[in-house]
């Protein structure tokens, strides 16, 4: 038994490929505001769209007919002109599904005859004991879907079914061969992948050739059948088939694909790692998904070059790998740019409770005046979500200039009209056309940005240049891998990047966050100043303000701030009662925002705006429980 056939066998001890039954769909949008204190035993965790045509029926009359027949009869039975019927049926011979026999004399009637396929019919088997944990519904170029995630005793992580809509066979013949039809008259130049508006354009170009050759085959189709199906042909043509319907749901950060015999993994951000009931046919269908993805971006993976590193046009960052380097099979890991991100409205929700109001204020306030910030944390803390939330504070009036390695910032529209998005870019295969982060961040300072964003901090020049920044009067934000305050000063002070404590002075604040495992929540760990002045020791001087408590999962003020304290007084004139009163003002918006559901971005960037030209409106609106909603339209 060969490697595809043992991974065949083994993926029926837990799941086999999905099919869809006969229920409903509930097609409302889910987000990561999503409220889930719903009662799970109510949710409707069916879904139901069979893609049934006259392919279809074609198939199934031949079939009956003890699969051979005329195509007179076929004509008669479904009710279309012969000529029609002999063009659908040339389609199912171009797909191997049919033969059409044409006769020797012409008093004889064409026959056609049915190849005989061997289709193996596969069926989700979920535990028998499980117990719903959220079920929401998805839609990705008209394709819909829905996810029931479910808990079982009998698995340790939990299972995410998803259902999307049933192909039957004539069908998919049909959806192949449009495909075949569509990529004769569509060009695709590698130049295309690699420019946003191009490759909008593309897809674009491919909807609507794929609309015009199904209608132009099966003009009865009603309309939102012919979106699905030409969402279908976009995706199997251009994107990842059904893995699409997962880069669609928001919740999801990470798609992982560990070879055909194990179901694809996601991590969700509600239930972290989960089992998905989706597998890949064979070895070669993942590579065949590496190899396109690297076409797009200007990447090979072969067996020359098993191991692929990309950033799709999108910000997703995908890595490849291929047998026998990863021996249990080829993997594809697809790390999610995030379509709808968190704001600091989102981390102060008691259901993700990541920081408290009162450090939000903080935060914000630090972000207002311009103090330089670091994010620290392990991997998946979210950190990146931290920075992306304060980013968003930022006064609409200012430049802001964001270097990345992979593109995972996002910003309101209301920065968008004077922000310069950065990313860097690796050699080509010849070793050309090479842009560092530490390239960007020294061109940066040629472009008079008030707001430097770093995506992360790894080496010393970076480090070197960064704090240079800082000196040179620019406000600057940026993240580093490091569990604890302390982490982050041992890796600044110490080789390989060994910044000198006086550089270092420049950073006025350290946020590190914490990813707690055993629950799947993420937490604000700690947060420090820097001191302007050294302890006697070697190390620097820092002030802890807030901590997190895990035992009994709450924040709690541990130091009155020096430092931010003295620098605002210094530069502002602001006094400790005004800072103090300022801070009490942002909280109170802040928990009034949250009260309202004030969470989407662009939402959260037009209360800022309001805000910064008239802060009374804010405030007094807060005070007065006014819907935001009527300000921000207002």
């Amino acid at each position: 038994m060969g490697f595809i056939d043992k991974a065949r066998e083994k993926r029926k001890e837990v799941f086999t490929r999905p099919e869809l039954k006969n229920s409903s769909i509930d097609t409302n949008e889910y987000s990561p505001s999503h409220d889930v204190k719903t009662d799970m035993s109510k949710q409707n965790t069916k879904f139901s769209e069979i893609l049934k045509t006259d392919f279809d029926t074609i198939l199934d009359l031949i079939t009956k007919e003890d699969g051979q027949t005329t195509i007179k009869f076929l004509a008669g039975a479904i009710h279309q002109t012969k000529e029609r019927v002999e063009i659908m049926l040339k389609l199912l011979e171009r797909q191997e599904m049919v033969q059409i026999i044409y006769p020797i004399n012409i008093f004889s009637e064409e026959k056609v005859k049915i190849n005989k396929q061997s289709v193996t019919e596969k069926i989700i088997e979920l535990p028998s004991e499980r117990k719903l944990l959220d079920t929401y519904s998805i839609e990705v170029d008209k394709v819909k879907g829905k996810v029931n995630v479910w808990d079982s005793p009998k698995e340790d992580v939990p299972i995410y079914e998803l259902l999307y809509p049933k192909v039957l066979p004539g069908t998919m013949a049909f959806i192949k061969s449009v495909i075949e039809d569509v990529s004769k008259g569509i060009s695709v130049e590698q130049e295309d992948t690699k420019d946003s508006k191009k490759e909008l354009r593309l897809r674009e170009d491919i909807l609507k050739n794929a609309k015009k050759e199904i209608k132009k085959i099966i003009p009865e189709l009603n309309e939102d059948r012919v979106n699905t199906i030409s969402g279908i042909i976009l995706h199997e043509m251009y994107g990842l088939g059904n893995l699409e319907l997962l880069m669609g749901d928001n919740w999801l950060e990470e798609v992982a694909v560990n070879g055909a015999d194990q179901p694809v993994s996601v991590f969700h951000k509600r239930f972290g790692w989960t089992k998905t009931t989706i597998y890949l046919n064979n070895e070669s269908e993942i590579f065949n998904l590496a190899s396109q993805i690297g076409r797009k971006v200007g990447r090979q993976i072969n067996s020359l070059n098993p191991l692929m590193d990309a950033n799709l046009i999108s910000g997703d960052r995908v890595a490849a790998t291929l047998s026998p380097i990863s021996t249990g099979g080829n993997t594809l890991t697809i790390r999610r740019f995030s379509r709808n991100p968190w704001t600091i409205v989102h981390l102060i929700d008691p259901s993700i409770k990541t920081m408290s109001p009162e450090i939000a204020a903080f935060l914000w306030l630090c972000i207002q005046y311009e103090l330089n910030i670091m994010i620290a944390g392990g991997t998946a803390s979210g950190k990146t979500s931290v920075l992306n939330s304060v980013c968003s504070l930022i006064p609409a009036t200012q430049r802001i200039l964001s270097i990345e390695d992979t593109r995972e910032l996002a910003l309101p529209d209301a920065l968008k009209w004077n922000w310069v998005p950065l990313s860097s870019r690796k050699e080509n295969p010849e070793g050309q056309g090479g842009v560092t982060m530490l390239d960007l961040m020294v061109e940066s300072l040629r472009m008079r940005p008030d707001r430097i964003i770093v995506g992360e901090v790894r080496r010393r020049e970076q480090a070197e240049t960064l704090f240079e920044t800082m000196h040179t009067g620019h406000s600057v934000y940026t993240t580093m891998h490091a569990d604890t305050v302390e982490q982050v000063e041992r890796r600044l002070v110490e080789p390989p990047i060994q910044i000198p404590k006086t550089e270092i002075q420049a950073l006025q604040l350290i946020v590190v966050q914490y990813r707690d495992r055993r629950k799947g929540a993420r937490r604000t760990l700690e947060i420090a100043e820097v001191l302007s002045q050294e302890n006697e020791g070697k190390g620097l001087g820092l002030n802890f303000l807030y901590r997190w408590k895990p035992r009994t999962d709450t924040f709690e003020k541990v130091n009155d701030s020096i430092r931010v304290m003295e620098d605002l007084n210094l530069h502002t004139g602001m006094t400790a009662e005004v800072i103090e009163k300022d801070l009490k003002e942002k909280e109170k918006i802040l928990l009034w925002m949250s009260k309202h559901k004030v969470n989407d971005i662009d939402a959260v960037g037009k209360i800022m705006k309001i805000y910064y030209k008239t802060p009374k409106v804010i405030v007094e609106a807060a005070e007065k429980d006014i819907d935001p909603f009527q300000i921000a339209k207002d």
